[in-house]
């Protein structure tokens, strides 16, 4: 199933606004490389768990 990640569920000082979405690792790795460059976290597998808990389901749309 699809994940996503959206920076606007975390209020931060620059109200960023972006969302992720993808396969699961896809996320987690493109959203923690987001969480460093961005955001000043750092990278490391306390992120990364951080990172997965706040993944919500992509629901599929039915054409």
């Amino acid at each position: 199933m699809r994940k996503t990640a959206d920076c606007r569920r975390f209020p931060s000082e620059s109200n960023c606004t972006l969302t992720i979405s993808g396969e699961e690792e896809e996320v987690v790795r493109a959203a923690t490389e987001h969480a460093v460059s961005v955001h000043g976290h750092t990278d490391g597998p306390e992120l990364r768990a951080q990172v997965r808990e706040f993944l919500t389901d992509v629901i599929p749309e039915h054409a």
